[in-house]
């Protein structure tokens, strides 16, 4: 698929303020089972210093500081995307995924960061661990199959819904409030493949989807590392394994370092701050493989 994506935001201020040190992760994944063709920023007021910096999970992000006040704020990213059908992830798996859960000494130490509990403690949810426990229950020990089943109790317990604001949620209350947005579910699908030995990460994109909706919107979801098939994606709110209309723009191993936009600002006691977004997308052509 080859697509064009513009994403627009529009801050307002109600008086002038000095912006802060910001960081965008809006520049589309050049790797893997996408290649991006064209990508501009342009951001207003023109930064005093703009540049771009490789993140430590490989995703290009750009940082950019500013010297004169303003009362509003602009950034626009335009990306023209190509987008590939990876191969059969059944076809690609080493022999050492067939049986779960994997024993950490296994895997390659690049991974160790993507193994970690969200508690501060760094252990496993125990609503999460329970969780997981249960599909590999329902399984038989094989990581697809626990994939598959996982997916389908997170769909079954928890309901999707929309949410803009704040941060994602801890794998235990989105069980426990029993709903939940895209991200609050990729990060309980992330807790629960940590706890069984699957490096599992934060992404954040866009979705494609069809019908085409009246306003789209980012979207998260896990990639998790299956070996001698590498980091594959999974929607646990959508239909399981992702397909070459996701178009993944930032991962971490944390969710809070794939913000699309953040930054600070400074200013007059009482300023408030408003902010528009949009995101429009058009497909170029279809589904193309590799």
């Amino acid at each position: 698929m080859r697509a064009r994506l513009i994403h627009r935001f529009d801050y307002r201020y109600s008086q002038p303020v000095l912006l802060g040190p910001h960081r965008f992760c809006l520049r589309p994944r050049p790797h893997g089972f996408q290649r991006l063709i064209d990508f501009k920023l342009s951001i207003e007021p023109e930064p005093s210093q703009l540049y771009e910096l490789m993140a430590a999970g490989g995703d290009t992000i750009t940082r950019a500081r500013f010297l004169q006040e303003t009362d509003r704020f602009q950034v626009v990213a335009t990306s023209e995307v190509e987008t590939f059908t990876p191969p059969l992830i059944e076809a690609c798996l080493d022999e050492t995924m067939l049986n779960l859960p994997l024993a950490i000494g296994r895997l390659n130490p690049d991974l160790m960061s993507n193994l970690q509990g969200w508690l501060p403690n760094g252990q496993h949810d125990a609503a999460a661990v329970d969780l997981a426990q249960e599909a590999l229950t329902g399984s038989d020990g094989s990581c697809l199959s626990f994939l598959q089943q996982l997916i389908e109790i997170i769909q079954d317990r928890v309901k999707y819904t929309e949410r803009h604001q704040g941060p994602a949620w801890p794998a235990g209350r989105t069980l426990k409030e029993r709903i939940g947005s895209c991200r609050d579910l990729a990060m309980l699908m992330i807790e629960c493949c940590r706890s069984v030995g699957l490096p599992a990460r934060f992404v954040s994109g866009y979705h494609l989807v069809e019908p085409k909706p009246e306003r789209y919107d980012l979207h998260a979801w896990t990639e998790v590392y299956l070996q001698g098939a590498g980091w594959r994606g999974f929607d646990a709110s959508g239909k399981g394994a992702v397909d070459d209309r996701y178009i993944p723009v930032v991962t971490s191993s944390k969710s809070d370092l794939t913000a699309a936009v953040s930054g600070t600002f400074s200013g007059p006691t009482g300023v408030q701050s408003t902010l528009n977004w949009e995101i429009q997308a058009e497909i170029l052509c279809s589904a193309q493989s590799r």
